[in-house]
């Protein structure tokens, strides 16, 4: 498999409005329930604005990367910034994992054949979905584990949370805040901190590995959708934070996972 099968077509021909808008709506969605919105941008980056499977996770990639560090200071303001600090062995924790799984996966996701990675992404965004519904349906509550097992289970659980982060090119906000409130026994709140945290030096360890391969080139062709679709993302998740509660999470929570299942169906059936 050559990386130029899964990064062609490089370009998107779409008018910059429908970027524009395309970000704000997936900024919505990911507002209204406390995240980026990354995983519901995915299959709309393969499916309607044409980019081929790892031209679509290296820009979703990018925009979660300037979505994540727009939405750390805010983050940083509810939640002090010394209550965070305080708090570091469960970041450092997750980091020893997350850091060499982001390196792995963005090394598995540029060797996979396209048809493959399809596939990959699919299955993932399936578990996005589970993830989804067990965050904001049930009750979390903290394992409760002695040290010596808490420990190497975040080191393994932020190894998984990299890989999957990295192939799908989002932040993992999906699956770290409910690591952190089961291993750690944090509270959402802080658990959503402490996943930014997390999140941006491991989506910037992704990024260099991705720019080994030349897989940066889409990025190059692209910088003005790039730009104008993360401004869409941004502009979305504050309209989406304004619209919180709005729609209770029995209705939108099942929508939303919906909305997930039939993308990844597109994606495992994608030519």
């Amino acid at each position: 498999m050559s990386v130029e099968q899964n990064l062609a077509p490089l370009r998107s021909s779409r008018p910059l409005p429908v970027v524009f808008g395309t970000g704000a709506a997936i900024g919505v969605l990911g507002g209204m329930i406390g995240l980026g919105g990354a995983e519901f941008r995915l299959p709309l980056l393969i499916g309607l604005f044409g980019f081929a499977a790892l031209s679509a996770v290296i820009l979703n990639k990018a925009m979660s990367l300037v979505v994540v560090l727009v939405a750390l200071p805010a983050r940083l303001a509810a939640v002090p910034a010394a209550e965070v600090a305080a708090r570091w062995p469960v970041a450092g924790n997750l980091l020893a994992g997350s850091l060499l799984g982001a390196w792995a996966g963005a090394t598995w996701a540029v060797r996979m054949r396209p048809a493959t990675l399809y596939k990959v992404l699919a299955a993932l965004m399936v578990l996005m979905a589970a993830a989804l519904v067990l965050t904001h349906t049930a009750t979390l509550g903290a394992l409760a584990l002695p040290l010596w097992a808490q420990v190497p289970a975040g080191v393994v659980a932020g190894f998984g949370i990299g890989v999957v982060a990295a192939i799908m090119g989002v932040a993992g906000g999906e699956l770290l805040i409910p690591t952190i409130v089961l291993l750690f026994g944090e509270d959402i709140k802080t658990a959503g901190s402490l996943s930014l945290l997390v999140s941006l030096p491991t989506m910037l360890v992704a990024f260099a590995r991705y720019s080994r391969d030349g897989s940066f080139a889409v990025l190059g062709a692209n910088l003005r959708f790039t730009a104008v679709m993360a401004a869409g993302s941004i502009v979305g998740a504050v309209l989406g934070g304004l619209l919180l509660g709005v729609f209770p999470d029995v209705v939108l929570i099942p929508a939303l996972a919906v909305i997930l299942l039939v993308s990844a169906i597109k994606l495992a059936r994608h030519d």
